[in-house]
């Protein structure tokens, strides 16, 4: 009775044959889970208006997808980001957040939510409550600290205006960021320093985690300070390093 459906009729498939089109000519796995989820759907609409007797989807198991790598950004593009020209407060502020982040790897819910009783100025710590309520001391750099440092004693000060928030990173209506303004923020100095790939606070926690492992970190350190559950969260960023190695082998080996 599917063809009775005006959403089919211009086809006149039947189930079996609708679910064989989900999978040809071989599409992608990502593409049959999205195609098998759009077909649950459709099929549990039909039933309910009794096109059909059951929903011959349900019981298709779709393929596992592959983990996607995280786009990369190389030291020298990171570099480039984080030449920002001007000695301003809010350029003091973005250069502040740029250096702590590719510094710490923090997600960006956890950049927004940095008090500044979290900020260990002496230790050269921040401690961040990350997924699941966990808390976690993050070691910074030096010149992450003292972009730090100096943005919290001069330029916030400036930006508040004897406005008082309990926020680490403010704007100058004396709140915390939002997320979106870190967005911008990134995007904007990405644009500046001619780097076209579409960057985010998340592209800074890739480069920080796959950095580390470039240059010999432990696996494990990186999963502490990322904040990882389970390890195999923080193995995506070896295939990462792994395909930086097959590059330089290409670019670099005489045969």
């Amino acid at each position: 009775r599917v063809g009775s459906c005006p959403l089919v009729r211009s086809r006149q498939r039947t189930p079996a044959q609708l679910l064989r089109g989900l999978f040809s000519p071989r599409p992608a796995p990502r593409t049959i889970q999205r195609r098998l989820s759009a077909a649950r759907t459709f099929f549990r609409y039909l039933l309910r208006e009794k096109h059909v007797r059951r929903n011959p989807a349900q019981s298709v198991s779709a393929p596992r997808g592959g983990k996607r790598l995280p786009e990369n950004l190389d030291a020298d593009r990171m570099a480039r980001l984080l030449e920002i020209p001007g000695d301003t407060p809010l350029v003091n502020r973005d250069r502040a957040i740029l250096e702590l982040l590719y510094s710490s790897g923090l997600r960006l819910a956890e950049l927004a939510d940095l008090n500044l009783g979290d900020v260990d100025a002496r230790d050269a710590t921040v401690r961040v409550t990350g997924k699941g309520n966990k808390d976690r001391l993050v070691p910074l750099g030096e010149e992450a600290i003292s972009w730090l440092e100096d943005y919290m004693q001069n330029s916030r000060k400036s930006i508040l205006s004897e406005r008082q928030c309990d926020f680490v990173f403010v704007t100058r209506r004396g709140s915390g960021m939002t997320r979106q303004a870190f967005w911008h923020i990134i995007k904007r100095y990405a644009k500046k320093a001619g780097i076209h790939k579409e960057l985010s606070p998340h592209t800074l926690r890739h480069a920080f985690a796959t950095h580390l492992l470039n240059h010999g970190a432990d696996l494990r350190v990186v999963q502490l300070l990322l904040g990882h559950s389970d390890l195999s969260t923080t193995q995506i960023y070896t295939h990462i390093a792994r395909e930086r190695l097959k590059d330089l082998h290409s670019q670099f080996h005489p045969r």
